[in-house]
């Protein structure tokens, strides 16, 4: 197991002791609030290069995670949910960080139906892009992609409703 899959590991132990699953804490760690968004381009699942510019005009929830992880296997299936109802107003990037597992990944898609967009991160150049210390990380960008939400820890459907109801 590499070094910085084990801090992971340490860290979503700690987040587990620190914090409850309806608590929503923003996080102190990364790009923060107000500030644009860092473009990038990343494939998806079918081999396709997708930009976070490509949303430009569209708010946009980018969730980092792995198939790995706990909370972000418990969330997924919120995330789904809220792609569907909100797929108007809302783009959904999941951007999966297991380090070039496209295997394991597509099967966790599959097994789940997963059908918002699923970017391989396979080098974790976007997750260092976005200082992401902790998974799940979420980031929630307004329509000029300025960010006016981050969490560090996983969300709920109620509570992913809430963060997006301004966007502002």
């Amino acid at each position: 197991m590499s070094p910085k899959r084990v801090f992971f590991i340490m860290v979503l132990m700690a987040m587990f002791i620190i914090t409850t699953p309806n608590d929503v804490m923003q996080a102190k760690n990364g790009l923060n609030i107000g500030e644009k968004a860092p473009n990038f381009t990343l494939e998806n699942l079918n081999g396709n290069k997708v930009q976070l510019s490509d949303f430009k005009g569209k708010s946009v929830m980018i969730n980092f995670w792995t198939t790995w992880c706990p909370p972000c296997k418990k969330e997924m299936l919120d995330i789904e949910t809220f792609s569907k109802e909100k797929r108007k107003d809302w783009v959904v990037l999941a951007v999966n960080v297991d380090g070039g597992n496209e295997a394991g990944v597509r099967q966790f898609v599959q097994e789940r139906k997963l059908t918002f967009p699923v970017l391989m991160d396979e080098k974790e150049e976007v997750a260092n892009q976005y200082h992401i210390l902790s998974i799940p990380t979420t980031y929630f960008l307004n329509n000029e992609g300025i960010i006016i939400h981050k969490t560090f820890t996983m969300l709920t459907l109620e509570e992913m409703r809430a963060l997006t109801q301004s966007k502002k």
